[in-house]
């Protein structure tokens, strides 16, 4: 039996259905078991899965503004933004196809048990990232895996032509922008955290190397 999510101000703020809400408490309680066993998630944030962790990563599905096509997450671990994408877009864009590549094997089974517990399909790559197939996707993600200019060599590899991709950064973000701009050509928007003062979400796209 799904456990019932939190009443608050942060699921209400995500504007879904009760049946999404249920899978995102598996999800979380997921996260908490495995915990236990597995560095998901730094401890002292366990109590801020909602607030924290999975606003974050709603955040970044909306900022994408994506109804169809492919998603592939960079780095999963905890499925970070990944997981929580492919929960929200089982209903809000049922023809996303979502998959995370994740090269520890007991973080990529983590996921593929979040899939299986929550009915979401989430496809899953146990592969470095440097060392996956190009993926074409239409949107890249990644959260806290490396600075912007790192993250551009990943979106020459695993992103389609015209395809963006969504970095949610720390206060720093204007400073990796512009190192990033030493070596790179790209476009960019942002969108301010509404959780972190002073942070973003990137929205990347055009990229290619300068």
């Amino acid at each position: 039996m799904m456990a019932v999510p939190p009443a608050n101000e942060i699921t209400s703020n995500l504007n879904v259905s009760r049946e999404t809400l249920d899978r995102l408490q598996v999800f979380s309680d997921l996260i908490r078991k495995w915990n236990q066993t597995i560095n998901l998630i730094a401890s002292s944030t366990l109590d801020q899965i909602w607030s924290r962790h999975i606003a974050d990563s709603a955040a970044v599905f909306h900022a994408a503004r994506v109804t169809d096509g492919s998603w592939v997450d960079l780095g999963a671990g905890a499925g970070l933004p990944g997981a929580v994408v492919a929960i929200l877009a089982n209903e809000l864009a049922p023809a996303l196809s979502v998959n995370c590549i994740e090269s520890d094997v007991r973080k990529a089974a983590f996921i593929r048990t979040v899939a299986r517990e929550t009915g979401v399909p989430i496809g899953v790559i146990t592969r470095r990232i440097e060392d996956a197939p190009p993926q074409f996707a239409d949107i890249v993600s990644a959260r806290a895996l490396a600075p912007l200019p790192k993250l551009l060599e990943y979106c020459e590899r695993h992103l389609k032509p015209g395809g963006r991709g969504v970095f949610p950064k720390g206060e720093a973000w204007q400073s990796e922008v512009s190192k990033a701009l030493e070596s790179w050509r790209f476009t960019v928007e942002t969108q301010p955290s509404r959780t972190h003062p002073g942070s973003a979400v990137l929205i990347v796209g055009d990229v290619e190397r300068a």
